[in-house]
């Protein structure tokens, strides 16, 4: 059933197909549906300004919100461009070869009208290889000021809309333009992609359904995500209302960037309660398993273009601003804050720090001023405009509390200034503090620190020579995303103006050798991790994570933005019902092996004992004499036995095999006589305090085996929890004949060579010893247990017990998933289908025998 959600959507998310109008490129080999993988003859040949270039040149493909460019208008209205030096996204491309063509998709920060889009569009691929995306000015209102700034941004930042009068609730409109900007911007991005080789990088929280979109258009296309802001914590993202289409469009990318590691835990929290999803670390990589595709996370933090710095930091206008700021500010110990204005960048509670600092020490009156610079808001609503009033407020009333007709002790740079001024003033200053309450990355402590090493002019004024050590201090927020890189700064919580008073009384008491250590510190790593660092390790990784595309099959499932690619082995493949019927007529004795739970039943269903028409399919299997049936299941042979009592010739392999019983009349049996129980002793008082300590968790007993079952638990909690169990279970039972296995929310404690693929062995060879040998063998089961049966009866087939005529194998897996079967089936209520497909067959020919069915009857079942 469609979701509400999607209701509205459907006109966004069917455009899937190519429009012709476009010249035609070269289309990556897609597969959308089972089929052997081949590469397609089309012309690879781009025309007129298209971005295709030589297929030796390799291309990527930036995707932000807006292009890196500088915009602006004449006196005659002429739109005028250039490329915007000092933009992270311009200064990345120094992390790639020199032969990499990178091309930028994005939209501009002006309105073109609609008859200039055209001329303009081929200006900036030429001039600049820009692709803008021309967003109307009503759609970027809601898109960009409304989606992003008012409900995103805020909830990514962790402020709830409580109350009415201090946040937005959620509005859907806003939402469906987010899905409209992200589909244009997907149709431009299309245009850019050319070739197979091309690699496609999309930048933050603007464009986090872009994925889904270029998902569905290509299988195969090579997609990274880096989130610039940070990820907020599973309690909080989970109020998001959409966040289950969001967090799944997330997953349609090959690699997921974060700037720390606590970004990229909450994101695998929310991956795991939400979505019931698994992660692991290989060799260091973390990646999550997402319908047979793997999505790699990376977790490294931005750095900034240190050579840009230093070149504007040698320019005269710099060199002569740094001595004017010097001599100005001669005798005082400056401190600098640079900040965007809004609300999370607690501009306040720093100056409220520093008036809490003049209070308690009066010696440092008119001896500490603070300049803090601050960047043009870039969004407008009430909360900004709260933000400027208070801080305008608060610096008003320290400088008229402890300032005097020479001396301000905060100074408010709230106009647009030159960047080169910006950086005399990292470079002059004692000490730079950022206090924002949370923050993505904040690249301000490493752009004071590049300053802060200066250069020979700067030094020359002050009178050093070129050996002198530098120095610089370091205030920062311990919810600032470059903290955990800045290990020789003073780590504060913004919230405690005493914690931060306290800090900057220290950084007025360090001494000239404390300083240059600190300095030391931080500038080696500043240096050596920066933004080309950070570009050329996300590159690595992205070709890393997508290396396997062409070694597996991709089928598209999903609707709207739940769709999503299962990527398979090559060999696995649904299970076509007619073949399947056609080789069950065509044997003369068939073994087959039925899995139980999430096979014969639903896994959620509530009532697990089998209905009348699972029993009456049963029955007409059994009862057909070229046919040997087992359930094959881990459940406690009471249980089946009684569930099954009405199957008269079923076959039965509780407890994963450890009982096995051949019929209802025959007795139970068992490989592994006087078991030994004393390890159950050991182990059961153990499973017990974990579930007095895991709510929601439980033990079931069995004959052969204890199992401890977590589903109802909270989904992290529960398997952290069967982590540890199962090291404390495998220390004190490291002598005792059992294995101590993790499953679906179960670990389990069972003896050692017990099996599913063990006992269908044993059945299969009891077969061929009493002169049954089958000639067709079919295994279906959903589980990961049910794997040993998959790889058992697969091996049959190279079995010299079977020769000459080896069987037909059928081994099934219920839904696609990576698994050893070569086929698989959707749900239980295909496996049910396809089992009352073969006994309605069968019940077909005993009626012909028997003369009871007409001459149409008849045609129908030839046909």
């Amino acid at each position: 059933m469609v979701s509400k959600s999607y209701s509205n959507l459907l006109d966004m998310t069917s455009g899937d197909g190519f429009d012709f109008r476009q010249p035609f490129k070269s289309l990556p080999r897609v597969v959308t549906s089972p089929g052997i993988i081949s590469d397609p003859d089309w012309d690879t040949r781009s025309d007129g300004d298209s971005v295709g270039s030589a297929s030796s040149t390799e291309r990527k493909i930036i995707v932000a919100n807006f292009l890196p460019l500088n915009c602006a208008r004449d006196e005659a209205g002429q739109l005028s461009f250039s490329l915007d030096d000092d933009a992270l996204l311009v200064q990345l491309k120094h992390g790639f070869s020199n032969e990499t063509d990178v091309v930028y998709v994005g939209s501009l920060k002006v309105q073109v009208d609609p008859s200039e889009q055209d001329q303009i569009a081929q200006k900036l691929l030429r001039e600049y290889r820009c692709i803008p995306t021309f967003l109307p000015s009503d759609l970027q209102q809601q898109f960009y000021h409304g989606f992003c700034k008012q409900q995103l941004w805020p909830l990514f930042h962790y402020m709830l809309p409580i109350c009415l009068d201090k946040g937005e609730l959620f509005d859907r409109n806003l939402f469906q333009a987010y899905v409209r900007a992200n589909k244009l911007f997907a149709d431009k991005v299309m245009e850019a992609i050319n070739t197979d080789d091309d690699y496609v990088w999309v930048h933050d929280y603007h464009l986090m359904l872009l994925p889904t979109f270029l998902r569905k258009r290509l299988h195969r296309i090579k997609l990274g995500f880096f989130l610039h802001s940070p990820f907020p914590s599973s309690e909080i993202y989970r109020t998001l209302p959409v966040r289950d289409e969001i967090l799944k469009s997330l997953l349609n990318a090959d690699l997921i960037g974060f700037q720390t590691f606590d970004y990229a835990r909450h994101f695998l929290s929310c991956c795991s309660r939400l979505l019931g999803l698994h992660y692991e670390s290989k060799r260091g990589y973390i990646g999550i398993e997402y319908f047979g595709r793997t999505v790699s996370l990376k977790i490294l933090s931005v750095g900034v273009h240190v050579g840009r710095l230093e070149s504007v930091l040698k320019l005269p206008a710099t060199v002569s601003k740094v001595q004017e700021i010097e001599q100005k500010y001669k005798g005082k110990m400056l401190m600098l804050g640079v900040d965007d204005m809004d609300i999370f960048k607690g501009i306040s509670l720093k100056l409220l720090g520093l008036e809490l600092l003049l209070e308690r020490n009066p010696k440092l009156r008119e001896k500490v001023v603070l300049v803090q610079i601050i960047n043009p808001a870039r969004s407008t609503g009430k909360d900004v405009q709260e933000a400027v009033t208070e801080t305008l407020s608060v610096a008003e009333r320290i400088n008229k509390k402890y300032g005097s007709s020479g001396y301000k002790p905060v100074v408010l740079i709230d106009h647009r200034i030159p960047f080169y001024e910006k950086i005399a003033f990292y470079a002059a200053s004692d000490c730079c503090i950022v206090n924002a309450v949370r923050d993505g990355m904040n690249l301000v402590p490493y752009e004071y620190t590049v300053c802060r090493q200066g250069n020979e002019e700067i030094d020359k004024f002050r009178g050093l020579d070129k050996d002198t050590s530098h120095t610089s201090t370091l205030i920062v927020s311990e919810f600032v995303g470059c903290s955990p890189s800045l290990s020789g700064a003073f780590r504060v919580n913004p919230w405690s103006v005493d914690d931060v008073a306290d800090a900057l009384c220290h950084a007025t008491d360090l001494t000239e050798s404390e300083k240059r250590l600190r300095h030391e510190k931080h500038y080696r790593y500043v240096s050596t991790h920066d933004v080309a660092y950070w570009a050329r390790s996300f590159a690595q990784d992205l070709e890393r994570a997508c290396k396997d595309h062409y070694s597996r099959r991709c089928w598209a499932i999903g609707f709207g933005l739940n769709f999503r690619v299962i990527a398979l082995s090559p060999g696995f493949r649904k299970l076509s019902s007619e073949y399947f019927v056609s080789c069950y007529n065509k044997a003369s004795r068939r073994a087959i092996f039925l899995d139980y739970d999430g096979t014969l039943v639903p896994q959620s269903s509530i009532n697990k004992a089998p209905n009348a028409e699972v029993i009456s399919i049963l029955n007409t299997l059994c009862n057909d004499p070229k046919n040997n049936v087992f359930i094959v299941s881990g459940r406690g042979r009471d249980s089946l036995d009684e569930w099954f009592s009405p199957c008269e010739k079923l076959g039965i392999a509780a407890e994963h095999g450890y009982f096995v019983r051949w019929s209802k009349e025959a007795e139970w049996e068992s490989s592994y006589p006087n078991p030994q129980r004393e390890w159950k002793h050991i182990a059961e008082p153990v499973m017990q305090v974990y579930t007095e300590t895991t709510d929601g968790s439980s033990i079931e007993p069995k004959e052969s085996a204890l199992v401890w079952h977590y589903l109802d638990a909270d989904h992290d909690f529960g398997s952290c929890q069967a982590k540890e169990l199962q090291d404390h279970l495998e220390r004190v039972l490291s002598n005792e004949p059992v294995v101590v296995k993790c499953g679906h929310y179960i670990v389990e404690v069972k003896p050692q060579g017990v099996s599913k693929g063990l006992a269908v062995n044993k059945l299969i060879r009891a077969l061929v010893n009493n002169g049954k040998a089958p000639d067709f063998l079919m295994c279906i089961g959903n589980d990961r247990s049910d794997e040993d049966m998959f790889e058992s009866i697969n091996g049959m087939t190279s079995n010299a017990a079977f020769s000459p005529a080896v069987p037909e194998v059928f081994a099934c897996s219920v839904g696609q998933k990576p698994s050893k079967a070569k086929y698989y089936v959707d749900d239980t209520s295909e496996v049910i289908r396809l089992l009352k497909n073969v006994t309605r067959t069968s019940s077909q020919r005993e009626d012909v025998s028997h003369g009871r069915v007409t001459f149409r009857d008849v045609l129908d079942f030839v046909e």
